[in-house]
């Protein structure tokens, strides 16, 4: 983010806040709706985000570190708007420009679901390390700052995050390995041939 702009809005010019929500926004909703996996939560958690920020902005002490400590911000409204929804949200969207939609068919179609039902499975806290680190693409050592957390943490918050991750897309094929397993068909005679 601009700092003259930061330093500008820091002092109560509207429209350089305006323009620093126009810069952002997008970005911002689409950690939000990475996070939330739902758009009404994700829109709900950045204007909080954006109301706080115009709050405690003046009590920003450097301009230049506006990105992560906004980061922050909005990561602790995600976690607000969380704990006050339904533990079970369908994960029906209308559609998201932050979410390319794949060409590559009904593979695709499937390991977009298997991922998106993994990810729902995460705590977040685990949510929050995979956002910052892979969609923002920020060192670990920032996400530690932004979240308040030592690096050590962040480092197995990541591995355990992925981890689950892993283990929920491989226990959602296993149930499909064991019904192809089940209609093939026995060996001549009904009897399983020894080798």
């Amino acid at each position: 983010m601009d700092d003259e702009l930061v330093i500008r809005a820091q002092g109560g010019d509207r429209d350089a806040f305006e323009q620093i929500v126009n810069v952002s926004f997008d970005r911002s909703h689409g950690v939000a709706m990475r996070l939330l996996r739902d758009s009404q939560l994700a829109e709900d958690a950045v204007q909080q985000a954006m109301v706080n920020i115009w709050r405690d902005l003046p009590r920003l002490r450097d301009p230049a570190r506006y990105d992560a400590w906004s980061y922050k911000l909005l990561v602790r409204a995600c976690y607000a708007e969380f704990k006050r929804a339904p533990r079970w949200m369908p994960a029906i969207e209308e559609g998201s420009p932050a979410e390319p939609r794949s060409a590559g068919g009904y593979g695709a179609v499937i390991d977009r679901d298997q991922l998106e039902r993994g990810f729902r499975r995460l705590s977040m806290d685990h949510r929050a390390v995979i956002v910052m680190h892979h969609y923002l693409d920020l060192p670990l050592d920032e996400v530690g700052r932004i979240l308040g957390i030592p690096v050590g943490t962040v480092k197995s918050r990541l591995h355990r995050a992925l981890a689950e991750m892993r283990a929920a897309v491989e226990a959602d094929e296993r149930p499909a390995a064991v019904a192809a397993e089940s209609t093939a068909e026995p060996p001549a005679g009904g009897k399983e041939v020894a080798r």
